[in-house]
């Protein structure tokens, strides 16, 4: 089910700034805490296997439900999927997933370690110990290991892009609770146009890949085609397989973004006008009032995206 908000509702409600913020916080918290109590119901499946798109808040999501388990009772732990991507002096020239355009291709799930991940997933749903290993992102190759056991009673939750995908997973879902995090608010303007989800988490890449990644806008344009063929291909394909669905987006984050790279968006417009998405995100960005990025809590999901900002 698509669910709608239009720009003037947001504009209108952001005349009490603390109120929006408070009502798209608490709606955030009850998917989270409803996500909880699934997860206990089906305490026979001792892993929590959370995907989602880039920019969908997958992190920050497992963090919370692990809080909400432990709140509750219940042991709790998250782990990275990307500990299990290759090394990249693993492949030989043939094994190198590529795009249409021969490149590299980021978002092949063959850039994991399949083999050693399956075979982990079925040991700590049985209480057996591992060795996960450590993957160094500076140098694209694996540093070495750490001994891994799911304690007695405890929930572990495995985030990646790639956690619903069977290609990775195998028959999992039998033993696992399948969670898909995402946008899936889309926002209407008066002329009826509609800012889809995709574009939404585009801009959470732009902000969060200025702060974090030290890369330009047009950067994050340019890998957009990549990112989106990937998830089309690899990761949307299966969210039919979760049991459980969250819709992370929050109706104060466009007036936060156009606050915090409106200006500069704006400024380089001869530079990023040729990209598909920017004119669709300026018009709705412009439409859009702003919002202190300080009203935003320390702990909400767009602090994934926007950082701490000095707090």
């Amino acid at each position: 089910m698509k669910n709608y908000i239009s720009s003037s509702s947001i504009n209108t409600r952001l005349s009490h700034p603390s109120v929006l913020v408070n009502i798209a916080e608490e709606n955030y918290f009850a998917y989270v805490q409803d996500a909880a109590a699934d997860i206990l119901a089906h305490s026979n499946d001792p892993l929590i296997l959370l995907s989602g798109p880039s920019g969908s808040g997958k992190t920050t999501t497992a963090h919370r439900i692990a809080d909400a388990l432990i709140q509750r009772g219940a042991r709790a732990r998250v782990l990275s999927m990307d500990n299990y991507f290759r090394s990249i002096d693993s492949y030989k020239e043939e094994e190198i997933p590529r795009d249409e355009e021969g490149n590299v291709d980021l978002e092949s799930p063959l850039r994991l370690n399949i083999p050693l991940f399956s075979e982990h997933l079925k040991k700590l749903a049985a209480g057996e110990e591992v060795n996960m290993p450590i993957f160094d992102f500076a140098t694209q190759k694996v540093s070495g290991d750490v001994p891994l056991r799911r304690g007695r009673n405890e929930f572990l939750i495995i985030e990646g892009i790639h956690a619903l995908n069977p290609m990775v997973t195998n028959d999992a879902d039998s033993f696992c609770t399948c969670i898909y995090v995402s946008v899936r608010t889309r926002i209407q303007a008066g002329t009826g146009s509609v800012l889809h989800p995709r574009q939404i988490r585009l801009l959470r890449r732009i902000c969060r890949d200025k702060l974090f990644r030290d890369r330009r806008p047009d950067q994050v344009f340019d890998m957009y085609k990549s990112v989106t063929r990937g998830e089309e291909k690899f990761i949307m394909p299966f969210k039919t397989r979760a049991d459980i669905e969250i819709d992370t987006f929050m109706a104060h984050e466009p007036p936060v973004y156009k606050a915090m790279i409106y200006n500069e968006l704006l400024r380089d417009k001869d530079l990023l006008s040729k990209y598909e998405n920017y004119g669709q995100i300026m018009d709705f960005l412009s439409a859009i009032d702003e919002i202190d990025p300080s009203y935003i809590p320390e702990r909400s999901l767009i602090r994934e995206f926007i950082g701490d900002l000095g707090r």
